[in-house]
């Protein structure tokens, strides 16, 4: 660690900080979605899949433009926080937050959407026999037949988070110590010629990447045993 700067240090601590708060709030968020996709017979359903689903092909500057109107002064988002008496989210931590929890949002639900597909109806109609209140049913049910693909959709929404590049940059404004993340880090040292500084930065990101894959990858033979995706 000795070959990184006082700011990759900062730009590495506030990429973990983010990424975990991001996690955090996908999983609370994320869970209840993925399980009404999982469920859902409403015709509107794929009205919402298709929602959830945009961040994996929209490009990052178009969603983080839209983003940032919406927080400015006159976008709903916006008008809701200065009524609120809330500080404005553009160029903050929490705009980063609320931008990074919508970019990350089909890497925490799609997983566990297929997963809850696959377990199928028939554990939770077993639970419900021996008088399981619903939410018992998933604790103790749902969550022990689904809990690779919630490792999945944790490591997966975690990893994207740390590596976000365009949205964080049109959110955030890359300011020192509040929304440089690695990812901007980089593109400054490249910017302004130190390429030994990127590269050091960069091979860390890259090392987190391949251990990322491997996790997940190395995990596909006993979700196939399981039944589970």
């Amino acid at each position: 660690m000795m070959f990184l700067s006082d700011g990759d240090l900062q730009s590495l601590v506030l990429s973990l900080e983010l990424a975990g708060s991001v996690t955090a709030i996908l999983l609370l968020i994320g869970t209840p979605i993925a399980w009404w996709l999982a469920h859902s017979r409403a015709w509107w359903k794929v009205l919402v899949s298709v929602t959830v689903a945009m961040p994996l092909v929209l490009p990052p500057s178009v969603l983080g433009f839209y983003l940032l109107i919406a927080m400015g002064p006159q976008g709903p988002l916006g008008m809701l926080t200065h009524t609120l008496g809330i500080a404005p989210l553009p160029f903050s931590f929490a705009g980063l937050l609320v931008a990074s929890v919508l970019y990350a949002l089909p890497f925490m639900v799609q997983p566990l959407q297929n997963a809850f597909e696959a377990l199928g109806d028939r554990p939770l109609e077993v639970a419900a026999t021996l008088r399981a209140s619903p939410l018992d049913a998933f604790f103790t049910v749902v969550l022990p037949l689904t809990w690779p693909a919630f490792l999945t959709a944790i490591t997966l929404s975690f990893a994207h988070t740390v590596g976000e590049f365009g949205v964080v940059l049109m959110i955030g404004g890359n300011l020192p110590g509040i929304t440089r993340v690695a990812s901007l880090q980089i593109f400054d040292h490249v910017e302004a010629l130190e390429y030994a500084e990127a590269n050091h930065l960069a091979l860390m990101l890259l090392l987190f990447s391949f251990l990322v894959l491997l996790l997940v990858y190395a995990r596909q033979p006993a979700r196939r045993q399981d039944g589970v995706s």
